[in-house]
C-alpha cells in the first residue's frame, strides 16, 4: 500500500490546468460568499448573531435532517470515495461492502455516545471538557494529543487524496492543489463557524449523492461502454479467468470470499473506532444538535452514508476493473500501477473512461465537495479544542465571547495553513492516502475504550483513562513495525510498513489492548464512583460583549436559550434524553449485528461466488438505498427546515420591495437611536416576530 500516486502532467491529464485552479479556486469563492450571505440573512432575520457559542455550537438547536446531512457529509472524506474504490479494484465486489458496513457501524454506535454527551455535560463545547471535568488536567492533555492526533490524520488525508486527484485531472502541481483546496473553506469556516459547516455539507452532500447516481446509470443503464448490469458481469468473469484475485473463492472478483478483503475489513473497522469516536468534530455535531434531534440525526446519517461507499466503489470500482482493456481507460494499454491504486486514482481512472471528459469534471467536482466538506469539520474541531479546551483553560480563563471568537477564527486559519504545507510534505515522502488510511488505527485507536467509559461507566478510575491510550499507543506502534521487520527480513520502508499484516497487527492491538489495561488498572488501583456531578457544572461563555455591541439581548441569541430552561424543563429534557439513550442503544446493537455478521457472513462462509442474477439484484438494492439516503439527506432537511425558510424568504421579499420585517424584540427609537429590548421565544427555541413593516 506504499507510495505516492506518480505525478500526471499536464499533457497526461483529461482536463487542462484551468479547470483545476477553476473548480478549486472559483466554486471554493462561491462558497466562500454564499456562506458571507448566509450569515448577514441568519443575523438580519433570524437575530443570529456570530458570537462564540454560536460559532462552536449553532446554538445548539440543529435538527435531525440537517445533523444526518452533516454526518454524511464529514463522513465522505475523499478516502471514502476513492479508497472504497481501491478496494473494491484490488478485492472485487466484497471490497465495497466491507468499506461501507465497517465503516458505518462506528456512527451508528456514537449515536448512543452523542444522547450520553447530551445528557451528561449538556453545556459542553467539546467532548475534552467533560474529560476534564471528571479526571483533570493530566488525562485532558492526553485527550487533547489523541483528538488532534485525530484530526491532523484525517485532515492530511483528504489533502492527499483530493490533491492527488485534482493533480491526475488537470495537471495542477500537487502542491499547489494542496494549499488551495482549504482556501475558501477557511474564509466561510472563519465566517459562519458550525452552523457553515452544516448548510455547506447539506448543499455538498446533495450534489455529491447526485453525481454518484450519474455513474451508477451510466455504468448499468445508458452508458456506450458498459451499459448494463450483465455487461460488467460478463467482463469481470473474463478478467478473473486472466487475472485470478489471490485468496478469493474461485480467484473471482464476483464474491464475498476474499482473504485480503477480510484482513480491509477488520483494519477498517478498528481505524474507522479511532477516526469517529476520537475526533471532536463528531462530537461537536452532538453538541450542537437539539437534544431530541440528536439520536435521529446520527441514526439516519449513518444508514443513509452507508450507500455512498457501497455503491460508488461497486460502480467505479468494479468499471475500472471491466474497463482497463478498453482504449478509453486512461492507462491503456497499460495496467493500472499499485502506486496509482494507493493514491485513489482508480475512481477519476474509471469515471474518464465511462465518461470522457464530462466524467473527469464530475469526479473534480465530488472530491471537492468530499475534501472541502470534511476538511471544515476538521477545522471546527480543531478550533474548539484550541479555544476552549487550551486557550479558554490555561491561558486565559476569563476571555471574553469576543475574544474566543478571535481565537477561534485565529485557529481556523492556523491549521489550515499548517496542514496545507504538512500534507505537501508527506507528498513528496511518498506517502499517500491509502498509507495513511491503513495507519491512522494504529495510532489513535487506544483512545477509543477510555474515551467511551468516560462517559458511559462510572467505575473507570484515573489511571485508567489517563495511562491506557498511551500503553495501547506505545504496543500498537511496536507491534506494527515488529511485524513489519519479521516479515521483511528486518527491511522498515514505506512499502513494507504499509503492507497489510502490519497494519493489521499495529490496528488490532491498538483498539484491543486497553481491553486488558482498563480493567487492570481501574480493579488494580481502586474503582472510581463518579456521581457525574462535575459534567453538569460546566458553563456556557458569557457572550454578553458580543450582544452589546450589536444591540442584542444575550437571551434572545439562540445560542444562550438552555440557559432559560426552568427545573421543570430540564427535568423533562433529561427524561427524553434517558428515553432516546435506551432507543439507541437497542437500534444500534441491532443495526450493527445485521449489517456486521448477518449479511456479509453468509456470503463470506459459503464462499458463493455471485451468479448474473444476483449480481444485477446486488446493484439495484444499491441504487435503491443511494435513491432513499437521497430522500433522507437531501429532501428531508428542506422540510424539517420549511417554516424557518419560508420566513426567511417572506423577509427578504419585503426587504427587496421595500418593507422591511423587524425582529420581535421591543425596538424603540430614542433621539434617532434604535434601543433593544427582550425577544421572545417559544418552547422549542424558535424566534417569533412581530408583524411589524417599516417603509423606506
Amino acid at each position: 500500500m506504499a507510495g505516492g500516486a506518480a505525478p500526471v502532467g499536464p499533457s497526461a491529464s483529461p482536463l487542462g490546468q484551468a479547470w483545476g485552479y477553476g473548480i478549486v479556486l472559483g466554486i471554493g469563492f462561491l462558497f466562500a460568499l454564499g456562506m458571507v450571505l448566509i450569515t448577514w440573512i441568519l443575523k438580519r432575520y433570524n437575530n443570529e448573531l456570530q458570537t462564540s457559542e454560536m460559532f462552536s455550537t449553532a446554538g445548539r438547536t440543529v435538527k435531525s435532517g440537517l445533523v444526518a446531512s452533516a454526518v454524511v457529509s464529514s463522513w465522505t472524506w475523499a478516502a471514502t470515495l476513492l479508497q472504497s474504490s481501491s478496494v473494491a479494484f484490488r478485492y472485487g465486489v466484497s471490497g465495497p461492502l466491507w468499506y461501507a458496513a465497517g465503516a458505518t457501524v462506528q456512527i451508528l454506535l456514537f449515536a448512543t455516545v452523542a444522547i450520553e454527551l447530551k445528557r451528561r455535560a449538556p453545556n459542553a463545547h467539546t467532548f475534552l471538557e467533560a474529560v476534564r471535568a471528571r479526571y483533570g488536567t493530566s488525562t485532558h492533555f492526553v485527550f487533547i494529543m489523541f483528538g488532534l492526533f485525530t484530526n491532523i490524520l484525517v485532515t492530511a488525508m483528504l489533502l492527499t487524496g483530493g490533491s492527488a486527484v485534482v493533480s491526475s485531472l488537470t495537471g495542477v502541481p500537487t502542491a499547489a492543489a494542496c494549499f488551495l483546496l482549504p482556501l475558501g473553506v477557511v474564509i466561510y469556516t472563519m465566517f459562519g463557524g458550525i452552523k457553515a459547516t452544516f448548510l455547506t455539507d447539506y448543499v455538498h452532500t446533495v450534489i455529491l449523492l447526485i453525481i454518484i447516481l450519474i455513474f451508477a446509470f451510466t455504468t448499468y443503464a445508458t452508458g456506450s461502454e458498459l451499459g448494463s448490469p450483465r455487461k460488467v458481469y460478463d467482463l469481470l468473469q473474463e478478467v478473473s479467468a486472466k487475472t485470478p484475485v489471490e485468496g478469493n473463492a474461485g480467484g473471482s472478483y464476483l464474491t464475498m470470499r476474499s482473504k485480503d478483503g477480510a484482513i480491509f475489513f477488520v483494519i477498517n473497522i478498528i481505524g474507522n473506532f479511532g477516526t469517529v469516536f476520537c475526533d471532536n468534530g463528531y462530537y461537536n455535531k452532538a453538541i450542537a444538535a437539539h437534544p431530541v434531534h440528536a439520536l435521529p440525526g446520527y441514526i439516519i446519517g449513518g444508514l443513509s452514508w452507508f450507500a455512498i461507499p457501497w455503491l460508488c466503489a461497486t460502480t467505479m470500482g468494479l468499471a475500472a476493473l471491466a474497463l482497463q482493456n478498453n482504449p478509453s481507460f486512461p492507462t491503456y494499454p497499460n495496467p493500472m500501477a499499485e502506486s496509482e491504486v494507493s493514491a485513489g486514482l482508480v475512481l477519476p481512472y474509471a469515471a474518464t473512461a465511462i465518461l470522457g471528459s464530462g466524467g473527469a469534471v464530475a469526479t473534480l467536482l465530488i472530491v471537492f465537495m468530499a475534501v472541502t466538506s470534511a476538511f471544515s469539520a476538521q477545522l471546527i474541531a480543531v478550533s474548539s479544542i484550541l479555544t476552549y479546551d487550551i486557550y479558554g483553560t490555561y491561558f486565559n480563563k476569563e476571555a471574553s465571547g469576543r475574544r474566543l471568537v478571535y481565537v477561534s477564527h485565529a485557529c481556523v486559519a492556523g491549521f489550515g495553513l499548517v496542514m496545507a504545507g504538512f500534507s505537501t510534505g508527506l507528498f513528496y515522502a511518498g506517502i499517500s492516502m491509502g498509507y495513511l488510511y491503513l495507519l491512522m488505527g494504529v495510532i489513535i485507536s487506544s483512545a477509543v475504550l477510555p474515551a467511551t467509559l468516560t462517559l458511559m461507566w462510572n467505575k473507570q478510575n484515573f489511571w485508567a483513562a489517563t495511562l491506557s491510550p498511551i500503553l495501547g499507543l506505545v504496543c500498537s506502534i511496536i507491534a506494527w513495525l515488529v511485524t513489519a521487520a519479521k516479515l521483511n527480513d528486518g527491511v522498515i520502508t514505506v512499502a513494507t510498513t504499509g503492507a497489510n499484516n502490519p497494519m493489521l497487527a499495529g490496528n488490532v492491538v491498538a483498539l484491543l489492548s486497553p481491553v486488558i489495561f482498563i480493567p487492570a488498572l481501574t480493579y488494580g488501583l481502586g474503582v472510581d464512583n463518579y456521581d457525574w456531578v462535575s459534567m453538569k457544572q460546566i458553563r456556557l461563555v458569557d457572550d454578553s460583549d458580543v450582544t452589546d455591541a450589536a444591540h442584542i439581548d444575550l437571551e434572545s441569541v439562540p445560542g444562550h436559550l438552555s440557559t432559560s430552561l426552568t427545573p421543570e424543563q430540564e427535568a423533562a429534557e433529561q427524561a427524553k434524553l434517558i428515553r432516546a439513550s435506551k432507543i439507541a442503544k437497542t437500534t444500534t446493537a441491532a443495526m450493527t449485528l445485521i449489517l456486521l455478521v448477518l449479511w456479509p457472513m453468509p456470503l463470506y462462509g459459503t464462499g458463493y461466488i455471485f451468479s448474473p442474477s444476483f449480481f444485477a439484484g446486488w446493484v439495484v438494492v444499491g441504487i435503491i438505498w443511494l435513491l432513499c439516503s437521497t430522500m433522507a439527506v437531501g429532501v428531508f432537511p428542506l422540510w424539517e427546515g420549511r417554516h424557518s425558510l419560508r420566513h426567511n424568504c417572506v423577509a427578504m421579499w419585503k426587504d427587496i420591495t421595500g418593507k422591511r420585517a423587524i425582529p420581535a424584540r421591543s425596538v424603540e427609537v430614542v433621539h434617532g437611536e434604535e434601543k433593544a429590548g427582550h425577544e421572545s421565544g417559544d418552547e422549542a427555541g424558535k424566534t417569533t416576530w412581530k408583524a411589524q413593516e417599516v417603509e423606506k
